[in-house]
């Protein structure tokens, strides 16, 4: 039997195999990178940030250790309903679409680890665009951690296994119709499961048209977590900063 659905990003992110298979994240790099963002940014002490599609909330949860009043957003209500054990009075979770403005606004909003490009209509794009400059006090700064496609399309491994607490996950890579596409599939107690994650290959000059129309302006690029300059071939990330 094939477990799918239709809607990759709202299935795949609320399954535990998500996050079994991704479970060996890089936890200090993150925090090297909250460190230096949050230092670049010069964000007030006890300053306001919202955690645009939070996932399990590893993010937000540090922030709020850096002494920040970390709200943390995600449309997972199983990711959500995991981080709200991490709660306290500077630091809340909600079940929120990041294509929607959050009725409040905030010294900065992060959108990190590439969780921009998922939908599948192309209006919610921009209207996540939209409603971070809506998000953003007169003083704040909206922030996108994506993927460098141009380095990830010349270093893309078109297949591997992937093996994580005796599940094997064949992951299948390409790019088609403007989209990096990674299909999954596994078997656990002799039930097949596949999924596809879908994300728009976005480059910087797409991303740059977009914050046109959403009328914000792009301040800053980096090219990595220890903010270094973007190079559009070497780079393997592409960090925008903009108001």
């Amino acid at each position: 039997m094939t477990k799918s659905k239709k809607q990759w990003y709202a299935s795949w992110f609320d399954t535990p195999y998500y996050h079994i298979l991704y479970k060996d994240r890089d936890y200090s790099e993150a925090q090297v990178f909250m460190d230096n963002l949050t230092s670049y940014l010069n964000i007030p002490e006890s300053g306001k940030i919202l955690d645009l599609a939070c996932g399990k909330g590893r993010h937000s949860v540090y922030l709020n250790k850096l002494n920040y009043n970390v709200t943390g957003v995600d449309l997972s209500e199983q990711s959500i309903a995991y981080a709200k054990q991490f709660e306290n009075e500077k630091l809340k979770f909600k079940v929120h679409d990041m294509s929607k403005p959050y009725p409040e606004t905030f010294d900065a909003v992060f959108n990190l680890f590439t969780s921009f490009g998922y939908f599948e209509d192309e209006n919610c794009n921009l209207n996540t665009i939209k409603s971070i400059k809506e998000e953003l006090n007169t003083a704040g700064f909206g922030v996108i951690d994506f993927m460098n496609v141009n380095y990830i399309t010349e270093n893309l491994v078109p297949e591997d296994i992937k093996v994580v607490e005796g599940i094997h996950f064949n992951q299948k890579r390409s790019v088609n119709n403007g989209y990096i596409i990674k299909d999954i599939s596994f078997n656990v107690d002799g039930e097949l499961y596949e999924f596809q994650e879908r994300v728009r290959a976005f480059t910087l000059q797409d991303f740059k048209d977009l914050f046109e129309k959403a009328g914000v302006y792009l301040l800053d690029i980096f090219g990595d977590y220890k903010l270094r300059p973007y190079h559009s071939k070497t780079s393997e990330r592409l960090i925008m900063i903009f108001k």
